[in-house]
């Protein structure tokens, strides 16, 4: 079993309907799929390649050698208890947003936000696959998560996590990354061409995101699991600690602002099924999430005060 790969050219084709079709199957069934032909230039994906490899050699690497997750694992193989850290990440991060430009690494800021503007365009394309798919208006997804824009001036949080998964030692005693639904919307991944790690759960089997060159790896957030009244779901995906290679993984978030108040469309309704999700500030529900990231999703939909 593998996660789909749809080749997004082919909506502005004859085939246009089917790639409709593929792309509404993929959210339902499995919240994850892989995007080839998708428009953001070869030459660029290559310069962010190269950019983000030697951005990790020459300013990460030698901090990571002394970070928490290696003193811990360090400890942990000393005791010899036969214990798994549970709480820590075998993961070196830094994050680019559009305020914080200052702080990006060096040399990052041209590719990097040439890049992110890319992806920041496909992100509001997929959106609006979705609502067509959902049976939306168009941009209802894009005006939902940035309540309160003027002047065309965007206010949903869009922000880049560039990950690198070192070599780990002892890979079975720690995680790569720990099991865990994505917060937020819609979520656009470019993964390494050559090292997998990376998993999706599926009807109770962990799947492997198996490298794609070049591909963008898209999936719907917490967020689109609530707007489609649990019609997509957002899934469940964790990534492997390896003993060899330095895996490479650079996702962007497209999400709502943290004022925008997000519930289920009236397309719900419409169908005539139930709203099985409260409206709430997203802000509120990051609040619940920051506690509960691990832990089963359910509850938080819960524990988030409803408007």
């Amino acid at each position: 079993m593998a996660i789909p790969v749809i080749d997004f050219s082919k909506l502005n084709g004859e085939e246009r309907e089917k790639t409709l079709s593929e792309i509404a199957r993929a959210c339902e069934e499995w919240g994850f799929f892989q995007l080839v032909n998708h428009g953001i230039p070869l030459e660029l994906l290559n310069k962010v390649k190269k950019l983000s490899s030697d951005c990790y050699k020459t300013e990460r690497e030698e901090a990571f050698k002394t970070s928490n997750p290696v003193k811990l694992l360090n400890e942990l193989v000393q005791k010899n208890s036969g214990e798994k850290l549970e709480n820590v990440d075998w993961e070196d991060v830094f994050t680019l947003l559009d305020h914080n430009q200052n702080e990006w690494p060096s040399n990052t800021k041209e590719t990097m936000g040439e890049y992110r503007e890319e992806v920041r365009k496909l992100a509001s394309k997929m959106m609006e696959v979705m609502d067509e798919n959902l049976g939306l208006p168009k941009g209802y997804i894009k005006k939902a998560f940035n309540e309160g824009m003027e002047d065309g001036e965007e206010t949903a949080f869009f922000g880049t996590k560039v990950s690198h998964y070192p070599p780990c030692p002892h890979p079975e005693l720690v995680n790569g990354l720990r099991a865990h639904t994505d917060a937020g919307g819609v979520v656009l991944l470019f993964q390494d061409d050559e090292y997998d790690g990376l998993q999706v759960l599926k009807d109770g089997e962990w799947i492997d995101v198996q490298p794609l060159p070049n591909a963008i790896v898209i999936n719907t957030g917490d967020q689109i699991e609530v707007l489609s009244n649990g019609r997509y779901k957002s899934a469940w995906h964790r990534v492997l600690a390896r003993e060899e290679g330095n895996r490479r993984s650079i996702a962007s978030f497209y999400n709502p602002s943290y004022k925008a108040a997000i519930g289920p469309a009236a397309v719900a309704e419409k169908e005539g099924s139930e709203k099985k999700y409260p409206k709430f500030v997203f802000g509120d529900y990051m609040d619940v999430y920051a506690n509960q990231k691990f832990m089963p999703k359910e509850p938080r939909f819960l524990a988030v005060k409803s408007l």
